[in-house]
């Protein structure tokens, strides 16, 4: 209970990856949050109260991440959970957050998320599956490939995604030949690289998590596969790149959703964390922005009021405003607001995925992540 004279702290949830395959951005993106509502409580915080993010860890697990979810809900009693990044977290939590009208932020990009019964509850900034796959073929395609062959971790993103492929790939004079899922948490997939290396593909995509890709990279490499490999950046993380010998991961491309960075909104995220944030930092900024803004917008903390609100703060002709900060002293006035985001523009269609976005390009050499484009 607050003290004598004081105002309890206004409650949000986080329910992030701080540990398994989501580790490396979960923690990043906790930050970037945790950077957004300390400069709003600086600044008068929301409500005339203070913010405060009681966190979670969802392990990259549905089952933990649905106890937790839970106990946000049942214990803290908070109107959103901010931070899924696990496309199978995502799917297991949403029930949850839609039967108890709290609303839930995520960055899993699986097609079938946002075509569950959601009511409303639920808004992605990340791109969905249907639009990255055909943005990764457009790009292999242009790199004159012809014999592609998709490897994917058992998820819910994986046939959609292989789909997607076999569509556009054709339209720029290339082919999928073939595609397979696997098993997680194998100590070796030499058997699926064996049936994908029997269709003589010149490039791999690789479509899984951190622990998988790792196993993978390096047996492709015992293989002697010397053709074009392909990932998420979020599997190929540096943390990857160390653990493995520069031979092995020499020559991969690896792609994630681009951050705005000509946006006056990623401009002042680098400087509110010291560092050029990348997309998952900057999703994680525009998250948390959004929550407070559509709070102020509705004058109500809770569920219901942040899924009819969000789409009056953040689309629109109102005052285009580039910080929580910034979008809360505009309101103050009586104007009305547009937030564009440090990950783009958050204009969301009516069952919650963000309209569009670029990607951002790179390619592995000498164990580092050389920038290629952004298109």
């Amino acid at each position: 209970m607050p003290a004598h004279g004081q105002t309890e702290a206004l409650r949000l949830g986080v329910l992030t990856p701080l540990t398994g395959a989501g580790s490396f951005d979960g923690p990043r993106m906790l930050k970037a949050m945790q950077a957004v509502a300390t400069e709003v409580n600086a600044a008068g915080g929301l409500l005339d109260r203070q913010i405060s993010l009681v966190v979670e860890d969802d392990q990259t697990n549905p089952e933990p991440a649905v106890r937790a979810a839970r106990k946000l809900i049942d214990v803290s009693k908070v109107p959103v959970i901010m931070g899924t990044w696990a496309s199978a977290v995502t799917s297991a939590v949403a029930p949850v957050c839609w039967e108890s009208k709290t609303f839930l932020t995520t960055v899993s990009g699986a097609d079938s998320i946002t075509l569950l019964p959601h009511q409303g509850y639920l808004i992605r900034t990340q791109p969905n599956n249907h639009l990255q796959a055909q943005k990764h073929a457009e790009f292999i395609a242009s790199l004159g490939v012809k014999r592609v062959f998709c490897l994917g971790i058992q998820a819910p993103f994986a046939l959609p995604t292989q789909k997607r492929l076999a569509e556009v790939l054709p339209q720029h004079g290339s082919e999928l030949i073939g595609a397979l899922t696997y098993e997680k948490e194998k100590t070796t997939y030499r058997s699926e690289i064996d049936q994908a290396l029997r269709a003589k593909p010149d490039f791999l995509y690789l479509n899984g998590y951190a622990p998988d890709l790792t196993v993978l990279l390096r047996d492709l490499y015992r293989a002697g596969f010397d053709g074009g490999r392909f990932t998420q950046s979020y599997a190929l993380t540096s943390k990857v790149l160390e653990s493995l010998p520069a031979e092995v991961t020499e020559g991969v491309y690896t792609v994630q959703p681009s951050a705005d960075v000509d946006s006056p909104a990623f401009g002042l995220a680098a400087k509110r964390l010291a560092l050029e944030p990348d997309s998952y930092e900057t999703q994680a900024t525009d998250w948390i922005s959004l929550v407070i803004l559509t709070i102020a917008k509705a004058k109500e903390a809770s569920g219901t009021a942040l899924r009819d609100n969000v789409r009056k703060i953040s689309q629109g002709s109102g005052l285009k405003v580039y910080s929580a900060v910034e979008g809360l002293k505009a309101l103050s006035q009586g104007k009305e607001i547009n937030y564009e985001g440090a990950s783009g523009p958050c204009d969301f269609t009516d069952i919650g995925d963000i309209i569009d976005c670029k990607f951002r390009y790179q390619r592995i050499a000498g164990a580092k992540s050389k920038f290629l484009k952004i298109v």
